[in-house]
């Protein structure tokens, strides 16, 4: 099982970004290897829909479950899409989250806002 994860530096220390569509890297954590890779999230830059580029990422990686503070209505829409279940991230590192989830304390994030539109745009 693969998990996905915005982070804001690339180590497994790191803290869980607070922006999904924003976040700087994605940790992806292969459950079964322990293995772990750090992509850059190109979205984060983008003048609009960084969710739904950033969503469109962690599906071309294939991942099982998403891991995050907070994820925005199009972005989530594209991700339950590929059937990859959206977990609420707790306070702490990428590492704490990742050994929450396998210990099934995480629960699904439930509150999806609508997104930031108009991001940067004043």
């Amino acid at each position: 099982m693969k998990i996905a994860i915005p982070v804001d530096e690339r180590n497994l220390e790191a803290s869980v970004c607070v922006s999904f569509g924003r976040a700087p890297y994605f940790l992806i954590y292969d459950v079964k290897t322990k293995e772990s890779i750090f992509i850059d999230n190109l979205a984060s830059s983008s003048k609009g829909g960084a969710g739904i580029k950033a969503a469109q990422v962690i599906v071309d990686y294939k991942v099982d479950a998403l891991l995050t503070p907070r994820c925005g209505q199009n972005a989530a829409d594209v991700i339950k899409a590929a059937n990859i279940k959206i977990y609420k991230t707790i306070n702490g590192s990428a590492k704490a989250n990742i050994e929450a989830f396998i210990a099934n304390k995480l629960s699904l994030l439930d509150e999806i806002h609508a997104g930031f539109h108009e991001h940067g745009r004043h």
